[in-house]
């Protein structure tokens, strides 16, 4: 049996959201073995980082959305992933972000995140969503707040302990519902 993903691919200014790739996976073992990865379950194992991308791709098969992964138009580079994600036992559907370390401080988990959030609402006719965001994770509450979502509690994870939930704004609160709401 041969499973097919359809996996579309959306363009932002600099970046191109595709589907994963084996070949993401060595720039995902380096992150995944550096203390940058502690707000995502890391550090861990390479073997443990290949399961985790295997996950993100399996995502998609179950859900039909899922994280893309971030490729710098001007390089082809490698710069992370930000996507759709809602895997069994999450409190709600969320928009998520992980930069590689070399893409950090360049605005792209903005712009990738904004980008999801359209498709999340204009094709897939989601109402709201969420980021899950560890307490001590300030780049990445600034990165909700630029989007326009606001803390609103903080939940329990079974896993992961306390993590704080930052709402996005619904549809109807963006400026025209769409990403180009903050072109």
């Amino acid at each position: 049996m041969t499973l097919s993903l359809n996996i579309p691919t959306l363009e932002t200014e600099r970046l191109i959201l595709r589907a994963p790739r084996e070949s993401d996976f060595a720039a995902e073992a380096e992150f995944f073995a550096s203390d940058a990865s502690r707000f995502v379950g890391g550090p861990i194992q390479p073997h443990e980082a290949w399961r985790a991308l295997a996950m993100i791709v399996g995502h998609w098969a179950f859900r039909g959305y899922g994280f893309w992964a971030l490729e710098e138009k001007s390089t082809g580079t490698y710069a992370g992933r930000t996507g759709l994600w809602f895997p069994h036992g999450w409190s709600e559907r969320e928009i998520g972000w992980t930069l590689m370390p070399a893409a950090w401080g360049k605005g792209y988990a903005t712009e990738a995140a904004i980008a999801a959030r359209a498709h999340a609402y204009d094709v897939l006719g989601w109402d709201t969503a969420i980021s899950q965001i560890a307490p001590e994770n300030e780049p990445s509450k600034a990165v909700a707040r630029r989007l326009g979502a606001s803390f609103e509690s903080v939940y329990d994870d079974p896993k992961w302990g306390p993590v704080e939930i930052w709402r996005h704004l619904a549809p109807g609160d963006l400026e025209n519902g769409g990403m180009e709401a903050y072109a």
